[in-house]
């Protein structure tokens, strides 16, 4: 079960990634005002993994459902995380980072900053959900070793430096938020 075992490693690091860079931009919510520019270098960098993280699972749920023997012996995820969390948290997710990225490409209040707010709601509802039901199978894919482990590693470190790249590159697109015409608490 290399292939099988190998895009779970790798779904779990990159889990595991995540985990600690959206605890960073969850702990910028409350202080939007004199955080708001963390929230939004966080943002931006948060779309390289992001993106893995949807590639390893979409992977694994296009494996399964074209029937890889390996993916098929590794058995589905559970009832409710696969016919209702997850399509919850991909579309959530999409729809959270797609209005971020848009509030930052083409700055406005009203719609866009409504539904990026309201997706955040949905998308933390449908992620701790996710993070509850998949810790302990990520810590103990993380502790295990498996031939492929460095260029796993590569992979979720250049999704990071991707996610800077993106930070680093979209961040003078931010300067209308952070010089006060698009204030976030007015």
């Amino acid at each position: 079960m290399a292939g099988a075992l190998g895009n779970a490693r790798l779904t779990a690091l990159t889990g595991a990634m995540l985990v600690v860079l959206l605890a960073i931009e969850g702990a910028t919510i409350p202080f939007l005002g004199s955080l708001l520019s963390v929230h939004i270098f966080v943002g931006m960098l948060l779309l390289g993994p992001v993106a893995l993280k949807l590639a390893t699972t979409g992977y694994r749920f296009a494996r399964y459902y074209t029937h890889g023997r390996e993916y098929v012996d590794a058995g589905p995820p559970a009832p409710l995380m696969r016919v209702l969390v997850a399509p919850v948290l991909v579309l959530s997710t999409l729809t959270l980072f797609g209005s971020g990225l848009l509030l930052l490409v083409a700055p406005h209040r009203g719609a866009v900053l409504g539904l990026h707010k309201a997706s955040f709601v949905v998308w933390f509802g449908a992620c701790g959900i996710h993070v509850l039901a998949y810790t302990l199978r990520t810590l103990r894919r993380l502790a295990g070793r498996a031939g492929g482990d460095g260029l796993r590693l590569a992979l979720v470190l250049a999704a990071l430096a991707a996610g800077v790249w993106v930070a680093v590159m979209t961040y003078p697109l931010a300067g209308p938020w952070l010089h006060g015409s698009l204030a976030w608490h007015r």
